[in-house]
């Protein structure tokens, strides 16, 4: 068998890896590159991918670092089965919409600008018309229940514990007479986070191919967490400010909910303090976890058993219209708004960030991770001004890290879901993580369990046979990286647009300031007339 890592290699997006093995060919999600300039023009290439020589597709979960990539690969192509979890399917039904309307809405913003100067459209990414092509591709297969897409390899999706339908997934594949089993542990939860189960425990492996996102640091305790939020809560309150909390609009946001109406119920979320869930998006994925509820953990079930909705309560409002979400920045007080995206680059929350980041009595409340190029790493990082909507915002507020509210596992969980695994001889591949994480990860898990763990790179090629040493093999791509010129070209125009008309700025700025010397020289000139009349 072999395996190509096509992305969320030593990045935590992206996440992608197409396999090979008895004659067939097929892939494990299908995700967006997500971060800074360079990363995301790799979802405009995916002629590397083969699209067309893909039979099928096992997804993960619905987030668009694991699913986002779908439609451009449908539409160059790709027409077999994709195979998910039934809350995956649900979600994925809403998320990709989004997606593609915001391509669509970001190609026409930018094609706005480029018109006036005489440049050519932009197209997107992809449209809601290739989104609503993938649908019919979906088929859904519940957790625990085997499947067979060619006679050599059995599958069986198992929580993940990570977002509501998240999976692991497991592969039994039998070539030249060996069988051999990998476990893809897509993104493993947190134990004990709410609403969702606890991820499920694997005992047997050959291959594993783990995330790695947190693979450097340990979470904070969810009481701890509790109390943080809670603080910046009371910090903007006694403030008369907003908190605003970046999320991501599937499990985060709703997990977010949740842990309000715990401190409502505890007496620590101020009566008369609205919160707004801002964001259509979470909204229906909202809905979708209520429809879902035979999902949820045990202590959502008992808080619905005792008659309360985990996820509404009095003081919440669900903002679904742009005049509503707009009416929030005009209105005075303080309030909680939680909205998307989680990195704080798309989406609503680049509003709300821009009205209340130079706010010195806010809070902005990070809840997940941040990843590099982004926004919201930015702010993490202690930037002093961050650029948006091509204007330049102090940020004055008070900035809140609560990395214990991640669906992602620690470092010390994901070593104990490691310490399951019985079989001898197993090889683990850390993927979707950052590589100065996945080093010190890969060190522990050598202290620890005496295991070598590899760190795959992106576009490398690994050949996997039970008793046989790892080939591993660079691509050319990987050292001499595909151009594509009609990428560039579009790149490049847009860049020239946009000096035009920071150009034209400039001028009007220096003609502005050449009037307001003039005015003043002429002043100057009627003065000196009038002490020499007096004279």
């Amino acid at each position: 068998m072999k395996i190509r890592f096509m992305g969320a290699a030593r990045t935590v997006t992206g996440s992608c890896y197409i396999l090979e093995a008895g004659g067939h060919r097929f892939a494990i999600d299908c995700g967006m590159h997500q971060g800074n300039a360079e990363i995301e023009k790799r979802n405009w290439d995916v002629g590397i991918y083969d699209p067309a020589g893909i039979e099928f597709l096992l997804m993960t979960h619905a987030h668009m670092d694991h699913s986002g990539l779908l439609p451009r690969l449908v539409e160059k192509g790709f027409h077999g089965k994709v195979y998910m979890t039934p809350p995956t399917e649900d979600l994925l039904r809403i998320m990709l919409m989004d997606s593609a309307h915001i391509q669509e809405m970001e190609a026409q913003w930018k094609s706005r600008k480029r018109l006036r100067y005489g440049d050519r459209d932009l197209i997107p990414l992809y449209t809601q018309k290739d989104v609503q092509t993938t649908f019919p591709l979906f088929s859904a297969v519940k957790y625990e229940t085997p499947f067979s897409p060619f006679p050599e390899l059995r599958v069986t999706f198992r929580d993940a514990g990570h977002i509501l339908g998240a999976a692991m997934i497991e592969l039994v594949v039998t070539e030249n007479g060996k069988t051999s089993r990998i476990v893809f542990s897509g993104d493993i939860g947190r134990p004990t986070q709410l609403l969702i189960q606890d991820p499920t425990v694997i005992a047997e492996a050959d291959f594993l191919f783990m995330e790695s996102t947190y693979g450097n640091r340990n979470h904070k305790d969810e009481k701890d967490s509790l109390n943080e939020l809670a603080e910046a809560i009371a910090y903007s309150y006694s403030r008369g400010e907003k908190v605003i909390i970046p999320a991501f609009a599937v499990e985060r946001t709703q997990e977010m909910i949740y842990s309000l109406h715990l401190l409502a119920k505890d007496g620590r979320l101020p009566a008369d303090m609205p919160i707004f869930v801002d964001s259509p998006l979470a909204i229906q994925a909202t809905e979708i976890f209520r429809k879902r509820r035979e999902y949820y953990d045990m202590d959502a079930k008992n808080f619905l058993a005792n008659g309360e909705d985990p996820l509404s309560f009095s003081q919440i409002h669900y903002t679904l219209t742009t005049q509503e979400s707009m009416e929030i920045n005009s209105a005075k007080g303080p309030a909680v708004v939680i909205s998307a995206s989680g990195m704080a680059n798309a989406g609503r929350i680049k509003h709300h960030l821009r009205h209340n980041l130079w706010r010195e009595g806010a809070s902005i409340v990070f809840v997940g991770f941040q990843a590099q190029g982004t926004t919201g790493r930015k702010i993490v990082d202690g930037a002093q001004k961050v650029r948006i909507f091509n204007e330049e915002i102090a940020v004055k507020a008070k900035i809140f890290t609560i990395n214990g509210f991640s669906a992602h596992a620690g470092q010390s969980q994901l070593l104990d879901w490691l310490g399951h695994f019985k079989t001898q001889g197993l090889q683990v591949f850390l993927i979707h993580g950052e590589y100065s994480a996945q080093k010190e990860l890969a060190s522990l898990i050598k202290s620890r369990f005496g295991m070598d763990a590899a760190i795959p790179d992106y576009l490398e090629e690994v050949t996997l046979e039970v008793g046989r040493e790892l080939e591993r093999v660079a691509h050319p791509e990987q050292a001499t990286p595909r151009i594509d010129w009609g990428f560039l070209i579009t790149d490049m125009e847009t860049r020239l647009a946009q000096l035009r008309e920071r150009s034209s700025k400039m001028e009007a700025k220096v003609w502005l300031e050449q009037t307001e010397i003039r005015d003043r020289l002429l002043d100057v000139n009627r003065n000196i007339a009038e002490i020499v009349s007096e004279i």
